[in-house]
Order: structure tokens, then sequence, then C-alpha cells
């Protein structure tokens, strides 16, 4: 049976977003996550990028579902007549930097942050993350779909087990900084470590404890927990202010479903925004070029320590933005998301230790490393670490089950009619200055104070950012903002 995956992706709703493809377990049958693995493999075959009878490479996150998800990955590789490899349950990032060492591509299963009835898968190449040109030719591919599911896409009979899980994704991805960062660099320092369902949360308390802290382990979970590093959920904060309380720390670490963006907090148990920590990890290691997405807080800019770019929102268009900056003869060359998601094009130097090799995907052990190393280095705490930075605060929320079609059409509305379109639905900000649609409807007022709106690529949410001078200024204008957004409905 013959399937065009443009054709399976508006029947199935499984279709790529900022981030690799996602939907709902429901949708994503075998039949689908099969399909989608053909396709990818057909584009690295025809692109010159995987040989014959080559590997790939393949792990996924805690969801429940993320088992079934990689059996029918892996029966599509083996039946194209390559080989598996399977790195088992490890971050996103720590399988991209396995599989970039063997030159070989890989597949994540994982929806990251979102709730656990949806899941996901992530493409990779050799060389890192796939880019919408790679996106683009995936859907122009047809598949061949052997006769192996009944007719809801289901397997009819279980495809084969996946081998035991390799030892070497894990051992590689610890080893990548206990070598780069100086021995003995947290020392005396008590750490945090909010586990949940972070799929890298024992490597985490392993890296930081041979990093020389004291590793306290706080809510382990059986259960998928949807931690979102960049709208972060109430219950979150009052945690992390609760074991803050509880005993003394120095920072508390954690990240999102797949570990591949990190939530910091300082010894409040107040968490950095993505955007900050990204700012002061680029600082740590004297970044030369940083491309972030337009979301991101303006005290990039305003620090006038780098050179910069603003792309649309997705690692892809970061990693462009970095490879352009790399072919223009940029060093040390790194980018980041509003999530804190950091990502690397070059070579970096860890100061007082060794480097790291390029990584062209999001990590959130390089910021929460640079964050609590900087502030241990210099005596300080990590809160102190935000005056070394404009005072530019950045705050964001979301609607839920709120249909993209319908946030699209609303940004349409809202962008024809401006000003007054802008004065009608959000009375109180005061005069226009500027008006931004890289990606969405991001608007900047003549207070400074900004307002960015968008629709999510990865879920049916209406996304909106704010930027203000102040805690209590953000969080009253993303209060305000978010009660005019509940309107749209």
């Amino acid at each position: 049976m013959k399937l065009g995956i443009a054709e399976l992706m508006d029947s199935s709703g499984v279709k790529f977003g900022t981030s690799g493809a996602r939907g709902l377990v429901t949708a994503l049958t075998d039949r689908v996550a099969y399909a989608y693995t053909l396709a990818f493999i057909q584009h690295l075959e025809q692109s010159g990028s995987l040989a014959q009878s080559s590997a790939v490479a393949i792990a996924g996150d805690l969801r429940p579902s993320t088992g079934r998800i990689l059996n029918a990955i892996a029966e599509a590789i083996r039946d194209r007549g390559h080989q598996v490899l399977h790195a088992g349950r490890v971050p996103s990032p720590a399988l991209v930097y396995f599989a970039m060492a063997r030159g070989v591509p890989s597949i994540m299963v994982t929806g990251s942050h979102i709730p656990d009835d949806r899941n996901g898968i992530k493409f990779n190449t050799p060389f890192g993350e796939i880019l919408k040109p790679d996106e683009e030719a995936m859907r122009r591919q047809t598949v061949e779909l052997p006769n192996k599911f009944d007719a809801s896409g289901w397997f009819t009979t279980p495809p084969a087990p996946l081998p035991e899980p390799l030892v070497e994704p894990a051992r590689a991805y610890v080893a990548r900084w206990l070598s780069a960062f100086p021995k003995a660099a947290l020392q005396g320092r008590v750490v945090g470590v909010y586990g949940h369902s972070a799929v890298g949360r024992d490597l985490f308390v392993e890296i930081l404890e041979g990093l020389g802290a004291e590793v306290v382990r706080f809510a382990w979970s059986d259960r998928f927990i949807p931690v979102d590093t960049e709208a972060i959920r109430v219950e979150d904060k009052e945690l992390a202010r609760g074991w803050a309380k509880e005993r003394p720390l120095f920072a508390l670490f954690s990240s999102d479903g797949d570990s591949d963006r990190p939530l910091v907090a300082d010894e409040a148990g107040i968490f950095f925004r993505g955007d900050v920590a990204g700012v002061l990890t680029a600082r740590f290691f004297s970044a030369g070029f940083v491309a972030v997405p337009v979301s991101c807080n303006t005290a990039l800019e305003r620090s006038g320590w780098f050179s910069t770019a603003r792309t649309r929102i997705g690692s892809p268009f970061v990693i462009e933005a970095m490879q352009r900056a790399v072919l223009d003869g940029r060093e040390r060359v790194v980018g980041y998301e509003a999530n804190g998601g950091f990502l690397q094009a070059t070579v970096l130097r860890v100061p007082g230790g060794g480097e790291l090799s390029a990584l062209p995907t999001r990590d959130p052990v390089i910021v929460g490393l640079s964050l609590i190393v900087a502030a241990a280095a210099s005596n300080r705490t990590l809160s102190q670490l935000h005056e070394d930075l404009p005072r530019r605060v950045t705050a964001s929320d979301r609607l839920q089950e709120f249909p993209s079609e319908r946030a699209l059409s609303k940004l349409r509305e809202l962008s024809a009619g401006l000003p007054e379109s802008v004065v009608r639905d959000f009375p109180e900000l005061g005069p226009l200055q500027d008006v931004n649609e890289t990606d969405g409807l991001r608007l900047t007022f003549d207070s400074g104070e900004i307002l960015h709106l968008r629709a999510s690529g990865n879920a049916p949410e209406f996304r909106c950012y704010v930027e203000a001078d102040s805690d209590e200024r953000a969080d009253a204008l993303l209060a305000y903002c978010m009660s005019r957004l509940a309107t749209f409905r």
C-alpha cells in the first residue's frame, strides 16, 4: 500500500510543529509512526546522509505511550534494511550527542512538556536536528506500507522486541560534562534536583555529584507530569519555594519531559526565565554570536555583549541562523530559546576547564552548570547573577484547548486592524510604537512594554509573552493580557 506523507499528516492530525511531529496518542498509531520513519529514512537515503545497511539510533521519554511508538519506529528501520541502535530512555541531547559521534541519524520519541495524552517524534540527521527543508522533503515522500496494520492503524501482530538498551549514550553524555567542567567546581554546594518524570533526572544527579555537589532529590514520580519550562506551572513554583525553605539550597535544577530544556531556580526557589538564563549562559562562555527567537528577552541586545540575530520561534530557525553565522566566519556561535534550551554551533571553552564540542540541539545541562558554576566561582548566590543584566523581565502563559486555526484567524484580524484593533482589545496598553510579525504578532508600546501573541506550533494553544521593567509589572501585564485573551474564545 502506497501512502503520501502529506496526505497522512492531514488525515491523522499528527503534524510538524516548531519541534518535530506531535499529536494525540490515539492519532499517533503504529502505522503513522512507521510511515513517518520510512519517510525520514527515504529522505536521508536520497540526500546521501544514510548509506545502505547503516544504523539509526532511537530513544524515548518516560510517557506511557513511548514504548509502543519506539517499537513501531524500530520495525520500520529494520524493514528498510538498517540496524537499530537502542539508546533507551535518555535525554534528547544525549541521543543526538551519541548519534553525531557515530555519524548516524537518530529519532527521539517525546511530547516534551505537553500532557501524556499526546506524544511526538523528533528526527535528527547525523549532523543534528532536522531543519525546515528536511521537514518539507519528508512531506513530499510516498512510502510503501507492508500488510502489517489493521484498519485502525495498529499492528496485527506484535513487532520484534527492541534490543537491549546501549549503555554508551548515557555514559558519553555524563562524560561530556565531567570532562569539560573543572573538577570539584561545585564542592560544598547543595543542589536540589526536581526529578518529576524528566527522563534525564538520574543523569542530572550523576553529573552534579561528579562535580562535587551534594544533591538532594525532590519529587521523583512514576506518573508523567507535563512540566513546561516556558509557562511554568503555579504548582511547580510553589514546590520550588517550599523546598528552598525546607533546607538551604545553592540551586535547584530540573528539565522538561525529554530533558532538553532547563529549569533552574535560585537559593530562594525562584525560577530563572529561560531567556534570562540563556543570556547568562552565553556570557559565561564569552559567546561571539547569539541567535534567538523573536520572543526572547531584549536584555540580550541591551547588554551590548554579543552580535545577535532574531528568528522565528523553533529550534530549526535558530540552528539555521547559527549555521549562517558559522559560514560568515563567526566564532563561539550559540543560540537559545525562551524555554531555556541552549544550542551551540561551534566548540566552546569552559572557563578554567576544557572544551565542549558543538551540539546543535537544545540542551539543559549547559545552562544549569553555567549558572551554578558561575555563581560558585564568584562567591555569589544565583539570585545575584541578575545584577549583571539590564533590568528586563519577561513572562508568558497560554490558553489551552484553543485551536490553532482560531488563534491564527484572530492574529490576522488584529494585524489587519492595527492600531485600532489593539486599542479595542487591549485598551490599557497605550500607544503602539512598533509591530513585528516575524512569528505571530509582537507589539512594542511607547512605554517600552512588549506584548507578543502567537498560535502554538505544537499544541492547540494560544501563547502570550510579555516584557516589562519589573517582575511586578510583568506579572500584572501578563494577567491583564491573559484576561483579554480569554474573551477571544
